[in-house]
C-alpha cells in the first residue's frame, strides 16, 4: 500500500469515528465514559490485529503500535470526563479533532501544494479545510448534543438514556444553552481557527492531544462571553476600536524606524493593540506600552555583549509578529472576557498579570543574561551556562520581579486594580515565568515546543494564577 493511500485510509477511519459523537445526544456522561474506554481497549488490543497493521505508518510497523491509535479515544475519554456536565462541548471538540484534523490531513494530501510559510510540512489547503470543516461539524454537533436538554426540559422523549438531560447545564436552559446561530458559528470558527494553527505548529506533541487541547480551551472561553453583555458593550467597544487603530497605526511606525519590531511585527502589534484598546481600554492597552517599553530596554541594553556571547535576541533585537502574539494574545482574550464576561473583576486582574508574566520573563531572560554570575537550572539548581533553556539567575529573576512589580504599579496608579492586587500580581508573574523555566528544562527541546508557545502558555498560566488568588483573598477581605 502506497504511502498516500495508507495515509488517506487511516484518516478514513479517523473521520468515520466521529460519527460516535452523535451519541452523546442520548448518552449520559458515565455511558459516554464506558464506550470510550472500550474503544480505547479495542485499539489498542485488537484494531491492529484486525487491519493487519494497514494503518500503522512506516516509522510505527518496526514497534507494531500507533500512540496516535491509542490516545484519540483516550483524549475523548478525557474529554467526557472534564466536560461531563457539558457533553456538547465534548462533542464539539470530538468533531475538531475527528473531521477537523482529519479533513485537514486529506485536503493536505490530495490538494497542499502551497505549503505554509511557518511549517513546510503543512499546507494551505490543509489549514483551510481544517477550518472549515471544523467550523461546520462542531456547531452542528454542540447544537446536536444540546437538543436533549430542549427535549427534558419541554417534556419530550430524551431517548434511551432518559436522563441524558441531566449530564449538561439541564436547569439552565433560560441562561442560554443554545445561543444564538451566529454567535454560535462565531464562537465554534475561533476555536476551529485555533485548533488549525496549533495542529499546524511543528511540534512533538501529537495531533490528537494538540487539536483537543487547544480547540478544547478557546472553546470553553468562547462560553464564559455572554452575548448580551458583549451586544450592550458593542458600541463603546466600536469607538474604542476605531481610536485603538489610529493611535496602534501611529506606535506601530514608531516601533518599526526605531528597530523595535520587524514589518510583521509592526503589523501583528497593530492588530493585538487595536483588539486590546477595543476590549481593555485606554488601561489595559497602558499594560502593553509598559511591556514593550521595559521590554525593549531589556533586550537592547548590553546588547553588543549579549550579541558577542551568542545569547542576543536575533535580527537585532526586533521582535516579530511570533513574538507580538505569544506575549499579547492572552492579554487581548482576558481583555474581552473582562468586558464580555460574567466576572468583570478577575479578568482583569489576569489581564495585569498577563503582561506582567511576560514582562518579567522578558526582563529576567535579557538582564539575566547580561548580569547574572551564576546560572542553575530550575528543576535542579544544577549550575549551567547562560541561555540554555530553563536556566535562572539571581540577579535576573530579581529584575524581573521589579519589572512585573512596576507594571503591576502602573495598573494599581491608574485605577486597574487595587494595591493588594499588586503583590498578587507581582507572585503571579513569578509563578507564571517559573513554570516555563521549568518547560524549558524539562520538554521544550524534546517536544519540540516552539518558544513563542511556550510564552504564551506563561502569560495564561499568570493570568488565571492571578485570578484565582484574587478570588480566594476576596473572600476574606
Amino acid at each position: 500500500m502506497s504511502r498516500t493511500r495508507s495515509e488517506l485510509t487511516r484518516k478514513a477511519v479517523h473521520v468515520s469515528m466521529g460519527g460516535f459523537a452523535l451519541l452523546l445526544r442520548w448518552l449520559g456522561p458515565w455511558q459516554a465514559a464506558g464506550l470510550a474506554l472500550a474503544a480505547l481497549l479495542f485499539n489498542v488490543f485488537v484494531l491492529h490485529r484486525l487491519t493487519r497493521r494497514a494503518l500503522l505508518r512506516e516509522g510505527e510497523r518496526k514497534r507494531g503500535f500507533s500512540w496516535g491509535i491509542a490516545l484519540y479515544p483516550a483524549v475523548v475519554l478525557v474529554l467526557v470526563g472534564v466536560f461531563h456536565r457539558r457533553l456538547e462541548l465534548a462533542a464539539a471538540v470530538w468533531a475538531l479533532l475527528a473531521f477537523g484534523d482529519g479533513m485537514a490531513t486529506v485536503a493536505g494530501v490530495t490538494w497542499g501544494l502551497r505549503r505554509l510559510p511557518w511549517n513546510r510540512e503543512k499546507s494551505w489547503a490543509g489549514l483551510i479545510a481544517f477550518v472549515v470543516c471544523g467550523t461546520l461539524s462542531a456547531a452542528f454537533l454542540l447544537r446536536w448534543t444540546q437538543r436533549a436538554v430542549i427535549d427534558q426540559a419541554l417534556g419530550g422523549t430524551t431517548g434511551a438514556a432518559g436522563h441524558v438531560g441531566r449530564s449538561f447545564m439541564a436547569g439552565n436552559l433560560a441562561d442560554g444553552v443554545l445561543p444564538d446561530a451566529a454567535f454560535l458559528l462565531l464562537g465554534c470558527f475561533v476555536a476551529a481557527l485555533v485548533a488549525a494553527l496549533a495542529e499546524s505548529l511543528d511540534t512533538g506533541i501529537d495531533d490528537n492531544v494538540l487539536v483537543p487541547l487547544a480547540g478544547g480551551a478557546t472553546l470553553y472561553a468562547a462560553t464564559l462571553v455572554e452575548a448580551g453583555r458583549l451586544v450592550a458593550a458593542a458600541p463603546q467597544i466600536g469607538m474604542a476600536l476605531a481610536v485603538g487603530a489610529s493611535i496602534n497605526a501611529l506606535l506601530a511606525v514608531a516601533a518599526f524606524a526605531s528597530r523595535g519590531v520587524s514589518r510583521s511585527g509592526a503589523l501583528a502589534g497593530w492588530l493585538l493593540g487595536t483588539l486590546l484598546y477595543g476590549f481593555g481600554g485606554w488601561r489595559g492597552f497602558l499594560m502593553l506600552l509598559v511591556f514593550f517599553v521595559l521590554g525593549t530596554a531589556s533586550t537592547k541594553l548590553g546588547y553588543a555583549r549579549k550579541a558577542a556571547a551568542g545569547l542576543a535576541q536575533d535580527r537585532g533585537g526586533r521582535r516579530g509578529a511570533r513574538n507580538a502574539f505569544a506575549n499579547t494574545a492572552a492579554g487581548v482574550i482576558f481583555a474581552l472576557l473582562g468586558v464580555a464576561g460574567a466576572t468583570p473583576r478577575f479578568w482583569t486582574v489576569a489581564l495585569v498579570a498577563a503582561f506582567a508574566t511576560a514582562t518579567f520573563d522578558t526582563v529576567s531572560s535579557e538582564l539575566g543574561q547580561l548580569w547574572g554570575r551564576r546560572h542553575f537550572l530550575v528543576t535542579t539548581f544544577r549550575r549551567v551556562r547562560a541561555g540554555t533553556d530553563g536556566a535562572v539567575s539571581i540577579e535576573g529573576t530579581l529584575a524581573g520581579l521589579v519589572a512585573a512589580l512596576l507594571l503591576a504599579g502602573s495598573a494599581w496608579a491608574v485605577g486597574s486594580i487595587g494595591l493588594i492586587d499588586v503583590g498578587i500580581v507581582g507572585f503571579a508573574a513569578f509563578v507564571g515565568a517559573t513554570f516555563e523555566s521549568y518547560l524549558g528544562a524539562t520538554v521544550e527541546r524534546s517536544l519540540r515546543l516552539d518558544n513563542e508557545l511556550v510564552n504564551f502558555v506563561n502569560t495564561v498560566v499568570g493570568g488565571l494564577v492571578a485570578g484565582l488568588l484574587y478570588t480566594t483573598v476576596a473572600v476574606f477581605i
